[in-house]
C-alpha cells in the first residue's frame, strides 16, 4: 500500500489548458519525496487535486489506500497540508488556530488542547501561543502554518513551498524538524525552488514539466545523470601556478581556490592524488553549482524539446 498513489490525472481547465496530461504517481510510506518543476508545470494543480481543493478531470488517488472518491473524509484524515500562501486567520490567538484546526477532524477540546501544545513546543511556539498570529514574524507564521498541519497527527504531510521568504537560520531549523517527524514515521512530500532542500532533504523526486512527469527516480540517481560536474576546491596553502592535471580542466580562481570540471566517467579522487603528488593540500571543496539544479534544467529543457517536436509531427 502506498501513502499516495496517483493514476492517470488528467486536468483540463474551463478555458483548455490541461495541467496535467496523465500523471501516474506513487510515493511509498515513511518516503521524504520531492515534486519539482518549473512555475506552470502543474504542481500546484496536482497538490490542489489530491487535497480535494480542484477536481480533477480524470483519474484516480488513494491515500495510505483510501480512494478520494469513495473515502474521501478517510482519505482526507491521513493529510496534512501546509500551502505556499499563508492562510491563518491573523485575528485569532496561536493557540486557538489549533485547537480549531483540531476540531475539525473531531478531536475532543481536551485532546486538542495537548494536541496543540505538543505541536507548538516541536515548533518553538509555545511561548507565544497567546499572541495574535498578525503579530508573528513571517517565520513563526510559517512555523505556525506547520503546526496547523500537523495537528492531527497526520501519516502524509504535503508541504507546498514551506520555506518561502524565511531567513537561512529558520529555514535550516525547519529542516531538522522536518527531517525528525520523518523519521518517527511521517511521509513527507515537498514542493520547493529551493532546489538544495530536495538535495539535502530528500531520498526520492519526481521533476513534473507541462503537466507530465519527466523524472521519477532516487535522488542519487537523478543526480547520477550529470554528464559533468564543476568543484570548486580550497587549498591549505597559496598557490604560485596549477599543477598538470591530465584528462581535467581546472583553473586556479584565486591564490588558494581551484575550480575543477569532473565529467562523466572521471574520478574526482585521482585529481586529488595529482594535486598531492604535487604537494598541494587540499582543505576543503564545494560544488559550483547545485546538482539537482542541474539536472532540473536538462530534464525540463528535453522534455520541451520533445514536446515541440511531437508539435512539428502533427
Amino acid at each position: 500500500m502506498q501513502a499516495l498513489s496517483i493514476q492517470g490525472l488528467v486536468k483540463t481547465y474551463r478555458n483548455g489548458v490541461r495541467a496535467l496530461r496523465g500523471v501516474d504517481l506513487d510515493v511509498a510510506p515513511g518516503d521524504f519525496f520531492a515534486l519539482l518543476g518549473p512555475n506552470g508545470a502543474g504542481k500546484t494543480t496536482l497538490i490542489g487535486i489530491v487535497t480535494s481543493l480542484v477536481n480533477k478531470t480524470a483519474g484516480r488517488i488513494s491515500v495510505f489506500g483510501h480512494d478520494m472518491d469513495r473515502e474521501m473524509a478517510a482519505a482526507k484524515a491521513c493529510l496534512g497540508v501546509v500551502p505556499q500562501e499563508i492562510n491563518l486567520n491573523q485575528f485569532d490567538r496561536v493557540q486557538n488556530i489549533l485547537v480549531n484546526q483540531a476540531g475539525f477532524y473531531g478531536i475532543p477540546p481536551r485532546l486538542a488542547r495537548a494536541r496543540a501544545q505538543e505541536a507548538l513546543e516541536q515548533l518553538q511556539l509555545w511561548e507565544r501561543r497567546r499572541e495574535i498570529a498578525r503579530n508573528l514574524s513571517g517565520g513563526m507564521k510559517r512555523r505556525l502554518m506547520i503546526a496547523r498541519a500537523l495537528v492531527h497527527h497526520p501519516r502524509l504531510l504535503i508541504l507546498d513551498e514551506p520555506t518561502a521568504g524565511v531567513d537561512i537560520e529558520i529555514r535550516r531549523s525547519m529542516w531538522r524538524f522536518l527531517e525528525d517527524i520523518n523519521a518517527a514515521g511521517t511521509t513527507i512530500i515537498l514542493t520547493t525552488h529551493y532546489l538544495e532542500e530536495a538535495e539535502n532533504l530528500c531520498r526520492n523526486v519526481a521533476i513534473i514539466d507541462r503537466g507530465r512527469i519527466v523524472e521519477h527516480d532516487r535522488l542519487q540517481s537523478v543526480l547520477r545523470k550529470l554528464h559533468q560536474q564543476v568543484f570548486i576546491l580550497n587549498t591549505a596553502e597559496p598557490l604560485a601556478a596549477l599543477p598538470p592535471l591530465d584528462g581535467y580542466r581546472a583553473t586556479r580562481l584565486g591564490e588558494q581556490e581551484i575550480e575543477i570540471e569532473v565529467r562523466a566517467g572521471q574520478d574526482l579522487n585521482t585529481a586529488f592524488e595529482r594535486l598531492s603528488d604535487a604537494g598541494i593540500r587540499v582543505i576543503s571543496m564545494r560544488n559550483k553549482a547545485n546538482r539537482l539544479e542541474e539536472v532540473f534544467f536538462h530534464l525540463t529543457d528535453r522534455s520541451l524539446d520533445e514536446q515541440l517536436e511531437a508539435a512539428h509531427r502533427q
